[in-house]
């Protein structure tokens, strides 16, 4: 086909303009100043965050002979923020030792991590969500990991070491439940890390709130006998929602609970309420929301999509949960019950619907919201001491009113 030389000229005119304005848009999206990074060391997984504007290219590779992990950030301004990172490694880390940040060439910036053992890299990219930007995340998993649960063995124990002193009427009541063998309660404390979940009236964080009050009714349990406590987390990082009932079920648990402190856009919103799965539909509009809310935490606490287990995310399909429903309520009917002495009930009936972390097919699971950190006066209950020791001795009352109406079968 002939081309007028006009027509030609005019193309490659448009053709080069077009080629300019793709490189100075991609310039510009290139550019990604970073804002802010952080480090969370877990048992099973250290994150390193890099939050930035824009959008940066990476890339990275392992190296041998010590073992390093080296992340290449190009277009990304060397700034003291990045420069920090060789200050957020913890000495506890029990990947990552240390890491070192430099400007290796005009347009890159390496990250050197040296590492305490082979590792298994992830990288992915985070879209902005809630109070974050984009978010370059960086997993470091131990190589060839099974990934198991880690449950507490310690010998069981009759006495308390912790000097808060709760009202006799929110002690742990009197007299062992008898068990024909040991039992494994799962102990969750929601969000985590990257995710602070609600946020309270003065500036309290979900996340230590529900730390505190979890560690505190794993220490109770373990003086119980026959009893013994798997931690979803133990410490301040992000357990994805899917891995926290796919640690119990690895750890073989009894039961499951999750533990959380409530908000709302009122600071009037006040009580205690316990949640189960729902197989139907959730029981009202605000179970809904509230489900919908802790459902996003994979958003905001950060998940590789490309590496999620969907065991956990299919299970329903495959097994019935009726039973386990069934179950899940006479438990929740008992620490409601337990919960109403030593706070009002935001609702006077055990409320359902469809929460991530509830759906084990096989283990009893409820999701207690202890209070309103969103409310001033439930806020500063939440951060008392004894306050958080008498929710503690409540779950466990109601753990053991369950056990003796349901001893627990042998596996």
């Amino acid at each position: 086909m002939n081309i007028h030389p006009s027509q030609r000229s005019r193309f490659l005119f448009f053709l080069s303009a077009l080629l300019v304005l793709c490189f100075m848009l991609l310039s510009t999206a290139k550019a990604g100043n970073i804002v802010a990074v952080r480090s969370w060391p877990s048992e099973d997984n250290s994150r390193v965050t890099i939050e930035h504007d824009g959008t940066i290219l990476y890339r990275h590779f392992l190296l041998p002979n010590p073992s390093r992990l080296v992340m290449d950030l190009r277009e990304a301004p060397l700034n003291d923020v990045l420069k920090s990172l060789e200050g957020r490694i913890q000495p506890n880390d029990p990947f990552i030792k240390s890491a070192r940040v430099a400007q290796f060439d005009k347009e890159t910036v390496r990250l050197v991590f040296d590492l305490r053992q082979p590792v298994s890299p992830q990288v992915f990219l985070l879209d902005p969500v809630g109070q974050y930007q984009r978010r370059l995340v960086l997993d470091v998993y131990p190589k060839n990991s099974r990934k198991t649960a880690a449950v507490s063995s310690r010998p069981a124990k009759r006495t308390s070491t912790h000097s808060a002193r709760p009202s006799s009427s929110t002690k742990v009541s009197s007299g062992p439940v008898s068990l024909n063998r040991r039992v494994t309660i799962a102990i969750d404390p929601g969000h985590g890390g990257e995710d602070s979940g609600a946020l309270g009236y003065n500036g309290s964080k979900e996340k230590d709130v529900v730390l505190s009050i979890a560690r505190r009714l794993k220490r109770i349990v373990e003086s119980q006998p026959n009893m013994r406590v798997l931690m979803t987390r133990n410490a301040d990082f992000f357990v994805p929602l899917g891995n926290r009932p796919k640690k119990a079920r690895a750890a073989k648990a009894d039961l499951f609970i999750s533990i959380h402190a409530d908000a709302a856009t009122s600071s009037s919103a006040h009580g205690s309420s316990v949640f189960i799965l729902s197989e139907k539909g959730a029981s009202s509009a605000t179970a809904r929301t509230l489900a919908n809310r802790e459902n996003a935490s994979d958003l905001i606490g950060g998940v590789n999509i490309k590496h999620q287990d969907s065991q956990v995310a299919s299970v329903l399909v495959d097994m019935s949960v009726s039973g386990q429903i069934k179950q899940s309520m006479k438990l929740a009917n008992g620490v409601l019950k337990e919960m109403e002495k030593i706070n009002s009930l935001h609702k006077s009936h055990v409320e359902q619907a469809a929460f991530a972390v509830l759906k084990s097919p096989d283990i009893p699971s409820i999701l207690v919201e202890t209070a309103f950190i969103s409310n001033p006066e439930e806020e500063a209950k939440l951060n008392s001491a004894s306050h958080q020791e008498a929710i503690a001795n409540a779950i466990m009352n109601g753990i053991k009113a369950y056990f003796a109406q349901n001893p627990p079968r042998a596996k």
